[in-house]
């Protein structure tokens, strides 16, 4: 687990999450990867605001579909659940 100062807010403790992503001892695999970016647009974005990508975008679909998973959430909470993630893969 990445150890937060207690009085760190919710967006500090995201962005942390966010940059010890790319310090984990392995590289997530893709359907790891892919619920990393679908928490982390829907807590800088909010819900999908893009039309789904054409057949030919299989990677685009992937991620936008992804996204759209996380459709109603709020962004704290998609915020919350992206560092809860990172913290499960980091134990791992």
């Amino acid at each position: 687990d990445f150890v937060f100062a207690p009085q760190m807010s919710l967006k500090e403790r995201f962005e942390k999450a966010a940059a010890a992503v790319q310090q984990l001892s392995y590289k997530p695999n893709d359907d790891e990867l892919l619920v990393l970016y679908g928490l982390y647009k829907q807590a800088t974005g909010g819900d999908v605001n893009a039309s789904r990508p054409g057949m030919c975008d299989m990677k685009g679909k992937a991620k936008w579909d992804a996204w759209n998973k996380n459709k109603g959430m709020s962004q704290d909470e998609a915020m919350q659940k992206y560092i809860d993630f990172v913290n499960q893969l980091a134990s791992e």
